[in-house]
């Protein structure tokens, strides 16, 4: 049995502020081939996860918040921000789902963010042409300020 309490949600985002990225998983799947890839995700505000898509291969994607605040943005081809919801369960709102080849990016609001991540399996990294081609790769800093300017064209603090 797994099992997913605050202890390991604890745990977790330790690793997470730790980690220079300011990210940590924790994979439930067994193998990197497995059919259903399943992991906590541990985001700490600073962290950075570039607007992406999964186009090839084609994959949904389920984000469930068990602890914490982020905000879900999805984009057209260009650039331009198309929806958003903020998940906080707290307040009553779960999680989401991105469909395939959807461009979208997740940011925390909240130290201590935990979700349940759900997608369909072999894992592979993200494909070059998957990450979306109007963001800044130069820098963290520059991902950073990218990643505040969205905050800001949404009115979130």
């Amino acid at each position: 049995m797994i099992k997913i309490n605050d202890d390991l949600l604890l745990a977790l985002t330790e690793k997470a502020k730790a980690n220079p990225r300011k990210r940590m998983n924790h994979n439930f799947h067994y193998e990197l081939d497995d059919p259903i890839q399943r992991f906590l995700n541990a985001l700490e505000p600073d962290t950075f996860l570039p607007p992406h898509r999964h186009l090839n291969p084609s994959k949904e994607e389920i984000f469930l918040v068990l602890k914490g605040k982020l905000v879900l943005i999805e984009f057209d081809d260009e650039g331009k921000i198309t929806s958003h919801m903020i998940i906080e369960p707290r307040n009553g709102t779960y999680g989401g789902e991105v469909s395939c080849g959807t461009w979208h990016t997740l940011i925390s609001l909240e130290s201590g963010t935990v979700i349940y991540e759900i997608k369909k399996g072999p894992f592979e990294p993200i494909a070059e042409t998957d990450l979306a081609p109007w963001v800044p790769q130069n820098s963290l800093s520059e991902s950073i300020r990218y990643q505040q300017s969205l905050l800001d064209i949404l009115d979130i603090d």
